[in-house]
């Protein structure tokens, strides 16, 4: 498909889309802007994008199509910006942006224009950050939700997952409200929670000097996503605020249940409380993407001995298996450890694991 595509915000998911659009529309020209200049040239010269535009208006006036990649917040400033610009009439504008309801509203005005906004939202991502982490499988069978309005056509809203078909993502089809809901169930609120736990433990440790060393296993992996950036969870939070004070209201009708089960020592409820739990969580999909990226991890027992680290990663180089993170659980003299490897996909942990058992004896799990 040729045409130019725009893409404002050269992060991780900007230069991922940038990739993705080159991936199936390779006569397609794709410009880049981003205000962290280094950004724009690291993504020329990576080849993520083909040309750098130096500012929104002259990305934007030529532009088939235009992505905004950008923080919530930004995005809003983008869309005035863009209002003021002479587009294309054909042109069709999308975000990224993890809330839909406000910056939809906001994008009204490019229907008195003729012009077409459709609310876009990539489940997927990383802990890694910036144009140099973007991947052209970075949403590959992770869910896209577009949040079109009634104004919007099907043509336009088949055209628009044409350009984004290098995603190889499964489109799906919702209103911002009802986005913003889900979303906020099963991942704005959950990081609300994370980041709750690591208060509450920051708060013990004043008094219990332990709970640092001992919150550095299970505790920190439960509340991995608590490391997420603090001004994006800010302004998610602030868009959605409606939804996360009802879930919050939710929520401590929940707790207070639990107290209540405690406080009458009712065993039986406390038994199925958790049973209920595992057999909801235990029948949730495996393999499919949601809302918060997944982590695959592997677990190596391996002896304490200088130059294990290095011997299991050798084998997996020798194999061209990229890991993305690494880092030791336990390791104390006569005692094994557990070597904790962090993979980008479940393909590359299932090969990882293979590798080892290749090499080595070394007894592995999977993260559950």
């Amino acid at each position: 498909m040729q045409g130019r595509v725009f893409v404002i915000g050269l992060g991780l998911i900007g230069g991922s889309l940038a990739l993705c659009v080159k991936r199936n529309h390779r006569d397609a020209l794709v410009i880049g802007y981003d205000v962290n200049e280094e950004q724009t040239k690291l993504g020329r010269m990576l080849g993520v994008i083909d040309e750098i535009a130096l500012s929104i208006e002259e990305g934007a006036k030529q532009a088939d199509l235009i992505l905004i990649a950008t923080p919530v917040k930004v995005t809003e400033k983008v869309i005035k910006i863009l209002e003021t610009i002479p587009l294309k009439d054909h042109v069709i504008i999308s975000d990224a942006g993890s809330t839909k309801k406000e910056i939809v509203q906001l994008a009204r005005n490019f229907k008195d224009k003729g012009l077409t906004f459709i609310g876009g939202h990539p489940m997927a991502g990383s802990h890694k950050s910036g144009v140099t982490a973007a991947k052209s499988i970075l949403f590959e069978n992770a869910f896209y939700i577009l949040t079109p309005e009634d104004h919007i056509t099907e043509h336009k809203l088949q055209e628009l997952q044409y350009w984004l078909s290098g995603t190889k993502a499964r489109f799906i089809t919702l209103t911002p409200e009802e986005h913003d809901y889900l979303t906020g169930v099963i991942s704005h609120f959950p990081h609300i929670i994370a980041a709750s736990l690591v208060h509450q433990a920051e708060k013990t440790s004043a008094k219990q000097k332990l709970v640092p060393s001992l919150a550095a296993g299970g505790f920190r992996d439960v509340t991995r996503i608590a490391s997420s950036s603090p001004e994006m969870w800010r302004d998610i939070l602030l868009h959605n605020k409606d939804v996360m004070l009802s879930l919050l209201d939710d929520w401590q009708a929940e707790m207070t249940k639990v107290a209540e089960m405690l406080t009458k020592e009712n065993e039986d409820e406390i038994f199925h409380y958790f049973h209920r739990a595992k057999q909801f969580r235990d029948e949730l999909p495996q393999k499919e993407k949601g809302a918060i990226p997944s982590f695959y991890d592997l677990f190596v027992d391996v002896p304490d001995y200088p130059g294990v680290i290095s011997e299991i990663t050798g084998y997996l180089a020798k194999e061209e298996i990229s890991i993305t993170n690494i880092r030791i659980l336990e390791t104390r003299e006569d005692i094994n450890g557990v070597l904790v490897i962090s993979f980008q996909t479940e393909e590359d942990r299932t090969r990882a694991d293979l590798c080892i058992h290749n090499y080595t004896n070394y007894e592995t799990s999977m993260g559950l």
